[in-house]
């Protein structure tokens, strides 16, 4: 198991998060998504390896953007 938290940029309300959660939580393997709306902190924890890239698509896909580059992307494993 692996969570990875990473910063969206552009989420203002709950409807944002919710958005945001809906298309991480359709990634194979995401089990859990969660969002800290005040820092934009995500943290998607998955079973086995982080896809980031999948990540960064999915956010995308809601309409916002992740911050920086991958370096920024922080991963820890279980």
């Amino acid at each position: 198991m692996s969570t990875t938290t990473f910063t969206v940029v552009g989420m203002s309300c709950g409807g944002c998060a919710r958005k945001v959660t809906g298309e991480l939580s359709g990634i194979d393997a995401v089990l859990d998504v969660a969002v800290d709306l005040a820092s934009g902190q995500v943290a998607v924890t998955s079973d086995g390896p982080a896809d980031q890239s999948a990540f960064r698509a999915a956010v995308e896909s809601a309409g916002y953007t992740v911050a920086g580059s991958d370096a920024a992307t922080k991963e820890k494993t279980s």
